[in-house]
């Protein structure tokens, strides 16, 4: 719900949205404590406390009360597991700002690739846990596999089309969608904000493919999509290269902020009334 330039979703919901949203979080529950639909009536009910609504936009806009909703149902479903009581997580999270679009894309790979570069699967594709293992289900669920082949395989000069062919991939998708959608008046995804305009499934894919033989081998033939890809980041193969190297490297993800923009740290920091901030994992900016 937080967007990159760290404006908030929520602030933009109403009221009646709030609730609703909270509803299917947290249900209602009868005298016996199970479970009921949310009504009409449960939801105007919510609507006449103010305070209520305040608080709860509040908490569906903090990273802090979307970590323990994530955490605890999986801290106590293990804890039932072992039969044993106490703290299953070290820590609750780690937050580093991402300042720009490169940040947010090295992200993305770098968790996408983590269960190969941890030697779990042999390539990202086999991983059970991942965005990009999810978006590929879908692609494969809607019957939308040859498609996805197609805007792989497109060229330069097929460029329009594969564009046209990929904006359709991640519809009805749960995952936040990497092309923006919201402009696309009239269809089911209108109104959905993707991560990046204009940029596609299929061109992260292609861009996850060569970092991930990059992870394998400790180089990779730079292609033309994938250089044109880069540039368009307003980055190279040698930056990409070094920045992933070193988050692979690292055992623990040390800073504060992450960006492969000296400038946008800069600002960052004088935002934050101190000299400097540090990269992540002391990559390069």
């Amino acid at each position: 719900v937080i967007r990159l330039e760290g404006s908030c979703l929520v602030d933009e919901w109403s009221d009646r949205e709030v609730a609703e949203r909270w509803g299917r979080l947290y249900p209602p529950r009868d005298k016996k404590r199970k479970t009921i639909s949310v009504s009409e009536a449960w939801i105007e009910q919510k609507l006449q406390n103010s305070v209520w609504i305040a608080e709860t936009r509040q908490r569906l806009a903090d990273l802090g009360w979307f970590m323990k909703c994530l955490k605890e149902p999986l801290a106590r479903l293990a804890n039932r597991e072992e039969d044993c009581r106490g703290t299953f997580w070290e820590a609750r999270y780690k937050s580093i700002a991402l300042l720009d679009e490169e940040a947010l894309l090295a992200t993305c790979a770098y968790v996408d690739l983590n269960p190969m570069a941890a030697g779990l699967v042999q390539v990202p594709e086999e991983s059970k846990h991942t965005s990009l293992k999810a978006r590929l289900e879908h692609c494969r669920e809607q019957g939308q596999m040859d498609e996805l082949q197609q805007a792989l395989a497109q060229t330069d000069e097929g460029r329009p089309i594969a564009s046209a062919m990929a904006r359709q991939l991640e519809q009805g998708l749960w995952l936040c969608p990497f092309a923006d959608l919201s402009e696309q008046a009239g269809e089911e995804t209108s109104g959905r904000r993707g991560m990046l305009d204009g940029f596609s499934l299929a061109q992260y894919l292609r861009l996850v493919d060569w970092t991930s033989r990059l992870a394998r081998e400790g180089k990779a033939h730079v292609d033309t999509e994938v250089e044109s890809i880069l540039q368009r980041l307003g980055t190279s193969a040698k930056t990409w290269t070094g920045t992933l190297e070193r988050l692979f490297k690292r055992n623990r993800l040390l800073g504060v902020a992450f960006s492969f923009s000296r400038e946008r740290l800069q600002a960052a920091a004088a935002r934050r009334g101190c000299h400097h901030l540090a990269n992540l994992c002391g990559c390069s900016a």
